[in-house]
């Protein structure tokens, strides 16, 4: 019996990926993940946000960060304004308020077209694992390690791998696009 757990661990990974991407994807509800990219300086040391403050979602389109030492309260609200994520942090000298803007409809489509980029991107990930593991299999059976039989059996296990996995960044996928469209 062949054993596909490398490929399927390949594929897992990939869908874990997409899902941390569509994570910071901003989808007018607060999410701490937006901010998981953003590091600042602190003791010298590139630092996560979330290592030096706590960050709380005390509304639905609010993030509160508040550091644990205040020093770093300037240098968090600087990296937020050099950041891509779109929202001019509130800084009321103990806290940092992000609020999330109401999602206008045109916007919403624009971030469903990001969504459906990702979900191509990750789809084209798991093909190239799905070929990469078919030819490995026909290596094996050109090295005459495996009969055609085993071969054609080993093509229809990754085949099927490959259309779950699919199916499961479509699924995904869609509740993303429905997230955001239902806000």
């Amino acid at each position: 019996m062949a054993d596909y757990s490398h490929i399927e661990e390949k594929m897992n990974k990939t869908i874990s990926v997409f899902e941390e991407n569509l994570a910071e994807i901003r989808a007018g509800r607060a999410n701490p993940a937006i901010l998981n990219k953003i590091k600042v300086e602190y003791y010298g040391t590139p630092t996560p946000i979330n290592q030096v403050a706590g960050i709380s979602v005390p509304e639905a389109r609010v993030i509160l960060i508040q550091p644990w030492d205040a020093s770093v309260l300037k240098e968090i609200e600087k990296e937020i304004l050099k950041s891509d994520i779109g929202i001019h942090p509130n800084n009321d000298g103990k806290v940092i308020r992000l609020v999330f803007p109401e999602l206008t409809e045109e916007r919403r489509k624009e971030i469903v077209k990001d969504v459906k980029k990702l979900t191509e991107e990750a789809k084209i990930s798991i093909r190239a694992i799905r070929r990469d593991g078919m030819d490995e299999f026909k290596a094996k059976q050109k090295a005459g390690e495996i009969t055609e039989d085993e071969l054609r059996g080993a093509e229809d296990s990754i085949q099927k791998i490959t259309d779950k996995k699919v199916e499961k960044i479509d699924q995904i996928s869609e509740a993303k696009e429905k997230e955001i469209l239902s806000l």
